[in-house]
C-alpha cells in the first residue's frame, strides 16, 4: 500500500462506513456526527474525542473544504494506535455546510480519512483527491439512495484513475 496507484478506495470504504442523511447545522456538528459514525470508532468514547479533537484543530489550521462541494476531513499527523489499517467513512449532507472551500461552496460531499502511518495517509488522501475531481462522480453521489450504490458510483470512478 506505499503507492496510491494500488490503493482502491471502493475497497477501504464499507456499506457500514457511510452516511447518506448527515445531520448537522455546522462544521462542528457534521465532524462529530462522523468520528461517532465511524465503525472504528463506535464503541470508543475515548477514542471518539481524541480524533474529533483532533480534525478540530486540522480544520483551524486550514480547511479541509476541498470546493466543488468536497471536504476532505483528516488530522494533520496520524493518531498512532487508533487504526491498524486505513479506514474512511463517506457521508452525504444534502442541505450543504459551509466549511471553508476556496470556492466559497458549501460542502455535500464528505470523505473522513483515518489511518495508522503517515504513508498510507498521504496515499489514500491523493487517491481521493484524484477520484472526487470527477463531476460524474459528485453527481451520482449526490442522488444515490443505498450505500451500496455510492460504492459502486466509486468503484467505477476508480477505474478512470
Amino acid at each position: 500500500m506505499n503507492q496510491s496507484s494500488h490503493l482502491v478506495i471502493s475497497e477501504i470504504i464499507t456499506p457500514h462506513a457511510i452516511e447518506l442523511n448527515l445531520p448537522g447545522n455546522s462544521r462542528e456538528e457534521v465532524l462529530k456526527k462522523m468520528v461517532q459514525n465511524l465503525p472504528q470508532m463506535s464503541e470508543n468514547l475515548e477514542c471518539q474525542e481524541l480524533l474529533y479533537k483532533a480534525l478540530i484543530e486540522r480544520e483551524k489550521l486550514h480547511s479541509t473544504g476541498v470546493g466543488d462541494g468536497i471536504a476532505l476531513p483528516h488530522s494533520r499527523n496520524v493518531i498512532v494506535g487508533l487504526v491498524d489499517r486505513p479506514c474512511i467513512l463517506f457521508a452525504r449532507h444534502k442541505k450543504g455546510i459551509p466549511f471553508g472551500a476556496v470556492d466559497g461552496k458549501p460542502a455535500h460531499l464528505f470523505f473522513l480519512l483515518l489511518s495508522p502511518t503517515v504513508t498510507q495517509h498521504l496515499a489514500v488522501l491523493a487517491k481521493i483527491s484524484r477520484i472526487v475531481r470527477q463531476p460524474r462522480l459528485r453527481d451520482q453521489l449526490m442522488v444515490v439512495e443505498r450505500p451500496e450504490q455510492a460504492l459502486d458510483a466509486i468503484r467505477e470512478a476508480e477505474k478512470f484513475l
